[in-house]
């Protein structure tokens, strides 16, 4: 009876010292992990790269919306200058006025089908209607005749150009996606040949000052 409560005693202090031996080495340990379990890389250097890529994500991600939303636009504004070309060609009373009209059908058909081809890309939707304002400006302009048409129509072109342009040449430097950036490029020299033709007609028409401002047309 004595013996075995003796090993029992024995057995127990046994296992205490193993079980403090093992909680010495859990607190020596950081974190209580083994040594091997330490040689691990450093979780902040690691935090950091996935930050830094997240960032590059987000900021792709965000450039991608704005090819998006560029493409769309031009698009939209290309079925405009195609429809009110048109009009043009068939309204115009004056033959510069009728010819710029073809020039617009014709060179905005083209660089539509090369934007097309982006918007397959980035699976952009093609518009189905003019924006309101290329609407209201049609519907405007099919109620017109004679003079008063040929003065509208030059008027909205230059206006139209100018910021054309300007959008066009800034997607060309922007957009980090090379088949836009040619478009964009290509678009922006066409759009520059198409501002300087219809300067030249406003000047002829005596709507434009000696220093490129457009006169009021007073339509």
């Amino acid at each position: 009876m004595i013996s075995t409560q003796i090993s029992m005693r024995m057995v127990a202090l046994a296992a205490s010292a193993l079980l403090g031996g093992a909680m010495a080495m859990a607190q020596a340990s950081p974190g209580g992990m083994p040594p091997q379990a330490q040689q691990t890389p450093n979780p902040a250097a690691n935090s950091n790269m996935s930050s830094q890529e997240m960032q590059q994500q987000q900021q792709q991600a965000a450039g991608t919306m704005q090819d998006r939303d560029f493409v769309h636009s031009a698009l939209e504004g290309g079925m405009a200058e195609v429809q009110l070309g048109q009009l043009a060609a068939q309204k115009g009373s004056s033959a510069d006025v009728k010819q710029f009209g073809e020039r617009m059908v014709t060179d905005h058909t083209k660089l539509d089908d090369q934007m097309k081809q982006v918007a397959k890309q980035l699976d952009v939707r093609m518009p189905k209607k003019l924006s309101k304002k290329d609407k209201e400006l049609l519907t405007k302009l099919q109620g017109l005749s004679g003079k008063r048409f040929d003065d509208t129509y030059i008027d909205a072109m230059v206006k139209d150009h100018k910021k054309d342009l300007e959008d066009f040449k800034q997607e060309a430097q922007r957009s980090q996606n090379p088949a836009l950036q040619q478009v964009a490029q290509n678009g922006a020299q066409v759009i520059d040949t198409h501002l300087n033709l219809i300067d030249g007609i406003a000047k002829s028409h005596n709507l434009m000052t000696s220093n490129g401002k457009l006169e009021s047309t007073g339509h």
